[in-house]
């Protein structure tokens, strides 16, 4: 199986390399800048002990000739409507796609896009990010990779996928509940979103002092509330652990929204935060401190913006733009 992955960060330069390294057939579509990059250190994977150094097959934007059968999508939200014109040349009728993306909205993107049965759902869990030489840091042993079919049936099994993306050296499963599992790390990553963004601090800084605690897990209560009327509640197993996330007194825990934040980068609001409380206002669901973390955002993003010129995170979604997927829906 032929395998495109688009972004060669720290995610998908990640998986994509432990791809390499199992010997599957991998290229990574990467830009000019990335590509020289590559060329000249190599594709880095280091920390937690680990040293490696990989030369994998690069193509350019613009020079691909044929189709892939599978192409895995790793990109911040913010690039995904480029990364679709890029890779589209990529995309045939047998292709499957498969985007590692936050939030639920690029689904609907890339659905609108390329068609339905193309689109798989997919989870990445991995604790890595680019250093300054561009090398990919492993922080944690955290690494998984989840997908699923989203619609039946799909141009190809997901199955072909699993064996291709198996034994990599990662945690690789093939879901048969892949909507609820994205939603269920929906609701993680926007409760530890919201509370360390909203507070400004790391989890054991909001924890630590009277009415944090409660915050969080009314925080929590909220995004769960959305998922449940969604028709993907999280299993309680998965939400306990949410809630034992973002009220830890001593934890030094901190989003990588939160991070990008207090560092002034342009953030993926929109895509976890705005288009959630979208979702809520259809369902009747009431989220109060969702809005005002959404909207504490917007104004630092149209602050962002206003200060570089140019538009950083893509438009605020509209009821119009993005009508719910009917697999989200209670009454589907």
């Amino acid at each position: 199986m032929r395998i495109l992955v688009v972004g060669a960060g720290a995610v998908g330069g990640y998986f994509g390399g432990r791809l390499v390294q199992a010997g599957r057939d991998v290229t990574f579509l990467v830009r000019p800048g990335r590509a020289r990059l590559l060329r000249e250190r190599g594709l880095r994977i280091v920390g937690l002990g680990e040293k490696m150094t990989l030369t994998p097959r690069t193509i350019l934007t613009g020079d691909i000739a044929s189709a892939f059968d599978l192409v895995l999508l790793s990109v911040k939200a913010t690039g995904l409507r480029g990364a679709m014109e890029d890779l589209a040349p990529a995309v045939g009728p047998d292709t499957l796609i498969l985007p590692v993306l936050n939030g639920m909205r690029h689904i609907d993107d890339l659905v609108e896009r390329f068609g339905d049965r193309a689109v798989l759902g997919g989870v990445a869990k991995v604790a890595t990010t680019l250093d300054a030489d561009g090398d990919i840091v492993r922080l944690a042993e955290l690494q998984s990779l989840t997908y699923g079919a989203r619609a039946t049936p799909a141009p190809k099994p997901p199955a072909d996928a699993h064996r291709a993306l198996g034994g990599a050296g990662f945690d690789a499963r093939l879901s048969g509940d892949i909507i609820g599992e994205m939603w269920a790390k929906w609701v993680f990553i926007a409760a530890t979103g919201a509370v360390t963004c909203l507070m400004r601090g790391t989890v054991g800084e909001v924890a630590s002092v009277p009415g944090g605690i409660e915050f969080a897990e009314a925080v929590v209560a909220e995004c769960a509330a959305i998922a449940a009327a969604a028709g993907h509640a999280v299993p309680e197993k998965e939400l306990q652990n949410t809630r034992d996330t973002v009220t830890a007194p001593d934890s030094s825990f901190a989003s990588s929204l939160y991070r990008d934040l207090i560092s002034g980068r342009g953030i993926e609001g929109e895509h976890i935060f705005g288009d959630l409380v979208l979702r809520a206002r259809r369902l009747g669901v009431a989220v109060p401190l969702l809005d005002l973390v959404t909207l504490h955002l917007r104004v630092y993003q149209g602050r962002l913006e206003k200060d570089s010129g140019q538009t950083l995170a893509g438009s605020v979604p509209s009821p119009e733009s993005h009508p719910p997927n009917a697999r989200e829906s209670r009454t589907a």
